[in-house]
């Protein structure tokens, strides 16, 4: 083999093969470039998908601040003993206004995290849904049992405004006594009232639920580090001998 200058030369034949002189200072290998994936498809749906959850905490502020709106007028409302007797037990329960403070705190969490994507808010977006999905339960069943009691303590209403003596009816109408106030009209007030609230409760529990289900995936996808891998279950192998 001999080198001129900077070029390398085989000075032994080869038989019936062919002979290549490379210079040296020519010999570059290039290496394709691949081109990058893209994440364009999937920045545009975070973006969508944070659009979505803005718009879900806004409306879960709405419900919370309706809730609490239809509380306070519930609680400084005079019926009839009947009908007191009914909305005691809501109104005991505090949640016309524990309730809607996890809505608030929830949708406002949510329009936050919207804002700053970051770990802290997105675990805080997450406990406060399904906070707020559990008061949203508890609230549905106490305000269900609350609209099925109004028919017996219309009735029951009605009839002890019957069997009431007229002369201490008479005087009770000169006080403009809460056993005076028309039953059916405590009613028709009093099943609107719940109903509306019903109807914000219903539609804060799917959106606590469906913001809860989004934030856990999020949690999965943008922190793995928080995957609970002690849920994996990997083989051990088999001793067969």
């Amino acid at each position: 083999m001999a080198t001129v200058g900077n070029t390398i030369m085989t000075s032994q034949p080869v038989p019936n093969e062919t002979v290549i002189v490379l210079p040296s200072n020519v010999i570059t290998f290039s290496q394709a470039e691949k081109p990058e994936p893209t994440n364009q498809g999937q920045d545009s749906l975070k973006k969508r998908l944070q659009a979505e959850v803005k718009v879900i905490g806004t409306i879960q502020i709405l419900c919370g601040t309706m809730v609490l709106s239809l509380g306070i007028m519930l609680a400084s409302a005079s019926f009839s003993p009947n009908f007191t007797q009914v909305t005691s037990t809501l109104l005991n329960s505090a949640y016309p206004f524990i309730g809607p403070f996890f809505f608030i705190i929830s949708g406002s969490l949510s329009i936050a995290t919207e804002k700053r994507l970051t770990k802290l808010l997105v675990h805080s977006s997450l406990a406060g849904s399904i906070l707020s999905a559990l008061f949203a339960l508890v609230g549905f069943i106490l305000l269900s049992v609350n609209l099925a009691a109004l028919n017996p303590a219309s009735l029951q209403c009605e009839l002890d405004k019957r069997n009431m003596p007229t002369r201490l009816l008479l005087s009770y109408d000169d006080y403009n006594s809460p056993y005076t106030t028309d039953c059916y009209k405590a009613k028709a007030s009093l099943a609107g009232t719940l109903s509306l609230m019903l109807i914000c409760t219903l539609l804060e529990f799917c959106l606590a639920v469906l913001t809860a289900v989004l934030r856990w995936k999020q949690t999965l996808s943008d922190f793995p580090g928080v995957c609970f891998s002690c849920l994996t279950v990997t083989p051990v192998p088999r001793d067969d001998s």
